[in-house]
C-alpha cells in the first residue's frame, strides 16, 4: 500500500490535499464516538417493572403479561410471581410465547441465603433471569450493619457468578442519607466489587436531590440495569409523572448509561398514575414518551 503521507498537494486530481483531508477528519473523529454511543444506546432493550401494574397482576397475571408485551416492552422485571412461584418451567413457557425476556427480579435478601439459595438459583436459571436485585434492606442505612451487608453481597456475587447470575441493590431516597460525610450509596459502592450491580432508581435519586447522571458515571460499568421512573418534585410545577413529561432529563441519563453504565436493561417503573388514569394506560404512555425522547 503506497505511503500517502508524502503526496504533494498538486498530486490529487480532485484537489483534496493532505491538509484538507486532515482538516475534515478531525471533526469526524470527534463526532464518531458520539454516533457509536447513540447506535449502542438504541440497542438497549426496555423492560417494565411489573410493580407498575401490580393491581392488574393480582387480578390476572397472565393477562397482565400479555398486555405489557403488546405495548412493546422487550422484557419484564418481576416483583412477585403470582401463582408461578413453584412453576418456573410454566413461567418460562409463558414468557417465550409472549416473546418477553426476564430482565430481572426484585427479591428479598433472605431468598438468597442459607437453604433458600439453591431454589432461587434454579428458579431464575430456568426462567432465564440473570439479575437478582434486592429492593431494600434495613441494614443498608445502619452505621453498625452496612459494612457487613456489603460483605454479604460480595460473597453472594461470587457464589452466583458461576451460575451465570448476578446480584445487586436498588435504591430509594434513604440510601442517600449520610454516615458522616459519605452517603450510604457511596459507601456500599466502595465496599462492594464490580460484580455487585448498583441498580439506580434514577427517579428516587433525583427526588433525593442528586443527579442520576453523576451516579451512573461515578461507578462505570455497574449500572447493568436501571430504573427510569417518572418523577415530579413539589418544586416542579407544570410537570407530570409520565416519562417525557416529568422533571428528569432522561436523555442525559440514557446517554450516561450507554457511555459509562454498561447498561443491559432500561426498566420503566410507573409508580404513580396521573389524572386518575389506569396503571396500564400510564405505563403505556411512559413507554411511548421514552421512545419519543430517544428517537
Amino acid at each position: 500500500m503506497p505511503d500517502t503521507t508524502t503526496t504533494r498537494p498538486t498530486d490529487d486530481p480532485h484537489g483534496l490535499t493532505r491538509r484538507t483531508f486532515l482538516g475534515m477528519a478531525a471533526p469526524l473523529a470527534v463526532a464518531w464516538p458520539l454516533a457509536a454511543r447513540l447506535e449502542a444506546a438504541s440497542k438497549i432493550p426496555i423492560a417494565v417493572q411489573l410493580y407498575s401494574v401490580r393491581g392488574d397482576c393480582r387480578t390476572n397475571f397472565d393477562d397482565a403479561l400479555a398486555k405489557v408485551a403488546a405495548m412493546g416492552f422487550a422484557g419484564v422485571e418481576f416483583a412477585g410471581y403470582y401463582g408461578y412461584a413453584d412453576r418456573p418451567r410454566d413461567l418460562r413457557s409463558r414468557l417465550d410465547a409472549l416473546k418477553l425476556k426476564a430482565a430481572g427480579t426484585h427479591i428479598g435478601l433472605e431468598t438468597m441465603q442459607g437453604d433458600a439459595l439453591k431454589k432461587t438459583i434454579d428458579f431464575h436459571k430456568t426462567i432465564g433471569c440473570q439479575f437478582l436485585i434486592v429492593p431494600g434492606n434495613a441494614a443498608f442505612t445502619s452505621p453498625d450493619k452496612s459494612k457487613a451487608l456489603a460483605d454479604t453481597f460480595n460473597e453472594l456475587a461470587r457464589t452466583l457468578k458461576p451460575a451465570g447470575l448476578a446480584c445487586g441493590y436498588h435504591n430509594h431516597t434513604r440510601e442517600f442519607t449520610r454516615d458522616g460525610g459519605r452517603t450510604y450509596w457511596d459507601l456500599f459502592a466502595e465496599r462492594t466489587t464490580k460484580d455487585v450491580i448498583l441498580q439506580q432508581d434514577c427517579g428516587w435519586t433525583f427526588a433525593a436531590g442528586f443527579d442520576p447522571v453523576d451516579y451512573v458515571s461515578k461507578y462505570p460499568g455497574r449500572t447493568k440495569t436501571v430504573h427510569f421512573k417518572p418523577t415530579v418534585r413539589k418544586e416542579d410545577a407544570g410537570k407530570k409523572a409520565i416519562l417525557g413529561q416529568d422533571a428528569v432529563d432522561w436523555r442525559a441519563v440514557y446517554e450516561a448509561c450507554t457511555d459509562k453504565g454498561g447498561t443491559e436493561w432500561i426498566v420503566v417503573e410507573q409508580e404513580t398514575y396521573p389524572d386518575g388514569k389506569p396503571a396500564m394506560q400510564c405505563t403505556e404512555e411512559s413507554l411511548a414518551g421514552l421512545k419519543k425522547l430517544l428517537a
